[in-house]
């Protein structure tokens, strides 16, 4: 990997991991279009790291508050009723279903799951998912002629089945194309929460996922010897960077704003993926043989 191939993928990687768009896709559309080697499963989880590191510093009083209230659970019982201290445990709870379908099929994630063409089958499917969750959360705060307006939930009414399904759906992002801030928040707007509550949540849940995938590749990357590190090191400072500045707009961004451009942007990127792949324009496996 080039100095410069590693510059564009910490970019995509900035710009797409907290966008519902899917980063996991970008980066390897990203190398299919311009003829690079696929960057493959063991980057993208490391560059993700950086991006992480973005949200551990953004999310830093909440994250502080919560590990402080958790902590102080475990030896004082009356810290247990504790908002703060139940959402670290629900983030734990949260991540399990990753953390059992990210070893389980490992395989398929670094091989069949980069397909092309079920990158473009989840860009579509995940993208209406997102459109029509989007809908109902914007119906209910609007409310209508004929339609009150309805509460939606906070992060404080999130308890453990809320935190699974959080869980589960964020499980799914390990498929390529599907987003896992796109998918919590799709569960989490499903559920009856608001955008900022769901997108908070999906946010804080990421954080152990992804940093033990990435310690995971690191050490699997270090035995085995097949990773570019100073470019590789490169795009995760990169990612860092740039993802820190499009958490910090999209935050804002959801608070008066509808997802539908992303769902759109999706739609729209999947129906090209697929013609270009039917078409024989671009190979449904292309940079593989060498990713």
């Amino acid at each position: 990997m080039s100095w410069f191939e590693s510059f564009i993928l910490g970019l995509v990687q900035g710009l797409t991991e907290f966008l519902p768009i899917s980063s996991s896709a970008h980066l390897r559309l990203t190398a299919a279009f311009a003829g690079w080697h696929d960057p493959g499963a063991a980057f993208t989880a490391i560059t993700q790291i950086g991006t992480e590191a973005a949200v551990l510093i953004y999310f830093r009083k909440d994250i502080a508050r919560i590990v402080s209230a958790w902590c102080k659970s475990l030896v004082d019982k009356s810290m247990r009723g504790d908002h703060d201290a139940q959402m670290g445990w629900l983030v734990i709870v949260g991540s399990i279903p990753i953390g059992v379908l990210g070893v389980t099929f490992k395989d398929q994630i670094e091989g069949p799951f980069r397909d092309l063409r079920l990158i473009a089958t989840t860009l579509i499917v995940m993208g209406i998912v997102l459109g029509i969750a989007d809908r109902l959360a914007a119906r209910d705060e609007a409310g209508g002629k004929h339609r009150a307006v309805r509460e939606r939930k906070t992060l404080r009414e999130l308890g453990v089945r809320d935190g699974l399904i959080f869980g589960v759906c964020q499980a799914m992002a390990l498929i390529p194309g599907v987003s896992r801030s796109g998918a919590t928040i799709s569960g989490g707007l499903l559920m009856g929460y608001t955008r900022e509550a769901a997108a908070r949540y999906s946010f804080l849940l990421a954080i152990p996922a992804v940093l033990a995938s990435g310690v995971f590749e690191l050490k699997d990357a270090s035995e085995g010897g097949h990773v570019s590190w100073g470019p590789t090191i490169f795009a995760t400072i990169i990612a860092f960077v740039v993802g820190y500045a499009v958490i910090a707009w999209f935050m804002r961004f959801i608070t008066t704003k509808s997802f539908m451009p992303f769902v759109i942007y999706r739609v729209l990127l999947g129906i090209a993926l697929f013609i270009l792949v039917g078409t024989d324009t671009l190979s449904p496996h292309a940079g593989e043989s060498a990713g």
